[in-house]
């Protein structure tokens, strides 16, 4: 059987004609096949472009930028090593941390949205 034929049959929802038991099990294969396609291109896909630039973020952070981390602290990098950063918090501390926990970069003025209102 041709892979259109077998389309045009999953997109009708019947068997092929004498297909019997056989048809009945392509179709539940091509279904879950379709589904697990949907699946793929709607969560698995946006997460992994996601994550990709997040890593692209994380390793572009230079001295100078000003960085928001996950306990919402943000500060400015003051240097920058393999793993860690050194991010200064005031004008006499100084925080390190490592650079998974960076969750943005922001610009010079900018606040973020949580903070805006406040």
């Amino acid at each position: 059987m041709s892979m259109m034929t077998t389309m045009l049959f999953l997109g009708m929802g019947t068997p092929p004609a004498g297909g019997g038991q056989g048809g009945s099990g392509m179709l539940m294969m091509g279904y879950m096949v379709i589904i697990f396609a949907l699946f793929y291109f709607m969560m698995i896909r946006p997460q992994q472009k996601r994550e990709k630039e997040r890593r692209a973020m994380v390793a572009s952070i230079k001295a100078g930028d000003r960085v928001m981390f996950c306990g919402g602290m943000i500060g400015v990098v003051a240097t920058v090593k393999d793993q860690a950063l050194t991010i200064k918090v005031s004008d006499t501390t100084k925080v390190e941390i490592i650079r998974g926990a960076v969750i943005r970069v922001l610009g010079k003025d900018e606040v973020p949205v949580d903070v805006e209102n406040k």
